[in-house]
């Protein structure tokens, strides 16, 4: 993954006067990582969580999971994924979001190791981690609602992190050489479809538009001599997927949630035509969030830098603006049938609820990068002499970006620190009242980025029920009419 300049080859000579410290740039948005993961001790039950932990608490693990298939939403693998964090209460949750940015960096360098394999790119050491660590950065904190992407498990587990597992998916094709590898990696990618299918029914969408447009560019996007593993890895990538999908339809959970929200109400005009409002609202809102630019800034880096294992710069892929166009049409497309899908649970509100657009912001965010990593690649061939100017400012900018992130961060762990703070302290009231053989308890909500709490919703007053199942008592009542 690193590569060393050697010789005269006039078109590596900016690359010699690139700043030893670019080993370092990972650093950066590493920090940043890991003052959110440390920045999540803060977090405490809300919303649904005040369900899943007294579910799991008192009827075990399983009791959760089969509460998804059965009466939830039929998502079986983000059952296991949720069961599997709030068997540890509280603590869970404060470890989730650690762990899980841990988990979803490590699958991007390793496809970022596994891009770079396949192509036979070098870059110089640390390049490929801070890529990795960037992009990751952007799309978790340059959000309009951090708290819900990163912070809160249960949105994490739906529309964060399914997206990473998906591209992570393309690892083992990526590196597979022989017939036993490509017969593996068509296997992975079978497995791993049909978890996505259980567990994220957003990313399913946008896979199957990504693979079906696959197979329709085969012959101009792929060597004549993988085209046949291409089409047969896809084809199972997507049988696992309706597979999963599948599964989840059929289950009662899922008809449950459709009849509950109408959902068969998706397919009339009215509300394809809403959806399209709030998908040209989402939009807006994404095309408006300067920060994104940092998944150019990474591109652009990697096309400058990158170079032929005989240290020579390669040269533009003709069928560049053709995958960069046809990806984005794709991902437009699969992002107004999530908006569609989305819209009979969430309504106008779909046009806000950003959590949502995860499922395709992230492979947009990836599309950004190839895009930057075209303009790198035409601005080396061009300008031989003069790019590492270009490199440093790349990496400056995607350094600013993350600073601007680590800024806004900072105030959303103050609010954080303020709401566990109080959280902790009517949390032993309620338990020592509850002790005492109180019954009926007085709560008062403590909302942080517009997440649902007891009594702050008339239209959803569930959570006030699983707060008395919480406590163990039999009632509670809105705590902002009993003070003193």
């Amino acid at each position: 993954m690193s590569g060393h300049v050697s010789g005269g080859n006039p078109a590596l000579s900016s690359l010699r006067l690139v700043p030893a410290g670019m080993a370092l740039l990972p650093l950066v948005p590493l920090a940043l990582l890991g003052g959110a993961s440390w920045f999540a001790r803060w977090v405490r039950p809300s919303a649904d969580e005040w369900c899943f932990l007294p579910l799991v608490r008192d009827e075990g693990f399983m009791a959760l999971v089969n509460q998804f298939y059965s009466t939830g939403n039929g998502r079986i693998a983000n059952g296991v994924l949720v069961a599997s964090y709030a068997s540890f209460g509280v603590a869970g949750q404060q470890w989730y979001a650690g762990i899980s940015a841990a988990v979803m960096l490590v699958l991007l360098w390793a496809w970022a190791a596994a891009l770079l394999r396949r192509t036979g790119g070098r870059l110089p050491r640390g390049v490929p981690l801070f890529s990795a660590a960037t992009v990751l950065a952007v799309f978790c904190f340059a959000s309009t609602n951090t708290y819900k992407t990163f912070f809160w498990p249960a949105s994490s587990v739906s529309h964060t992190f399914p997206p990473v597992l998906a591209a992570a998916a393309t690892i083992p094709a990526l590196l597979a050489t022989s017939r036993r590898e490509r017969a593996l990696a068509v296997a992975f990618a079978c497995v791993v479809g049909a978890v996505l299918g259980t567990l994220s029914e957003e990313t399913s969408v946008v896979a199957l538009v990504l693979l079906a447009l696959a197979l329709l560019l085969g012959r101009r996007a792929f060597p004549a001599g993988q085209l046949v593993f291409v089409r047969v890895w896809c084809a199972a990538a997507g049988a696992g997927i309706l597979i999963g999908t599948a599964v989840l339809l059929t289950s009662p959970g899922s008809r449950n949630r459709r009849a509950r929200y109408q959902a068969d109400s998706l397919f009339t005009p009215e509300s394809l035509y809403a959806s399209m409002r709030g998908y040209a609202q989402i939009l807006h809102t994404l095309l408006t969030t300067w920060q994104y630019v940092g998944a150019i800034a990474v591109g652009v880096l990697i096309g400058v830098l990158a170079r032929r294992a005989d240290g020579s710069v390669p040269r533009p892929d003709r069928r560049a603006p053709l995958l960069l166009g046809s990806g984005a049409a794709a991902l437009l497309f699969s992002g107004y049938v999530c908006t569609a899908i989305a819209y009979p649970a969430f309504g106008p509100s779909v046009a806000t609820a950003n959590r949502l657009w995860n499922d395709y912001l992230f492979p947009l965010l990836l599309l950004l990068v190839g895009a930057g990593g075209l303009l790198g690649n035409l601005t080396v061939r061009r300008y031989r002499r003069g790019t590492a100017p270009v490199a440093a400012g790349a990496a400056l900018l995607g350094v600013c970006v993350t600073a601007v992130l680590a800024m806004s961060l900072r105030d959303l762990e103050s609010d954080m620190r303020v709401r566990a703070t109080a959280w902790d302290r009517q949390d032993r009231l309620l338990r020592e009242r509850a002790a005492a053989g109180a019954t009926v308890l007085p709560y008062k909500p403590l909302a942080i980025s517009s997440m649902l709490e007891p009594f702050s919703s008339d239209k959803r007053p569930w959570p006030a029920s699983c707060v008395a199942v919480y406590y163990q008592v039999k009632k509670v009542t809105d705590g902002t009419e009993h003070r003193g």
